[in-house]
């Protein structure tokens, strides 16, 4: 039992926090891109990508994995986030520590969505059990290709009007 739920059901609710929190992510990302704030859409994608870390600490686990490592990291980033987008209201180098630390953050949670992916969708997981295979490593690199390029972009057009 974690948190009063069985570990099937908490699953299911880590992975829906993680999916709201993935979707609201890329709609900021987008919005970047025409300089738009969205402050609901931001407050989601924050609340729920600081709760998918959060609840991640939860699983029964042995030991530091990759995943408690990204956790963590995504942690500090999403308070470098917070930070900079209520804190310093995006102003001066505000502007570019939130869009860098927002693309780094989303990419964390999407990284782990695909191996996760590979890990539990019979069709991925046959192109590659272990996840040493060539499917998977090129899926972490298209996903990291397409993350540098989202960073770029909305870094470069992100340039919202002062509040």
């Amino acid at each position: 039992m974690i948190l009063g739920m069985s570990l099937a059901l908490f699953t299911q609710v880590h992975v829906a926090i993680s999916l709201i929190g993935i979707a609201a992510g890329f709609l900021v990302i987008f919005g970047m891109f025409a300089s738009k704030k969205l402050p609901a859409l931001t407050a989601l994608f924050l609340i729920m990508t600081v709760l998918t870390s959060v609840t991640g600490f939860f699983f029964p686990y042995k030991g530091m994995t990759p995943g408690i490592k990204i956790g963590i990291l995504s942690l500090v980033l999403l308070l470098l986030a917070i930070i900079a987008r209520y804190g310093g209201k995006l102003a001066g180098g505000w502007r570019g520590t939130w869009v860098i630390t927002a693309v780094v953050a989303q990419f964390f949670n999407f990284l782990v969505l695909v191996v996760q992916s590979f890990e539990k969708v019979p069709a991925l997981h046959a192109l590659a059990p272990t996840q040493k295979e060539m499917p998977f490593k090129v899926a972490q690199l298209l996903t990291l290709v397409l993350f540098i390029v989202l960073g770029i972009v909305a870094y470069r057009k992100f340039h919202p009007a002062a509040d």
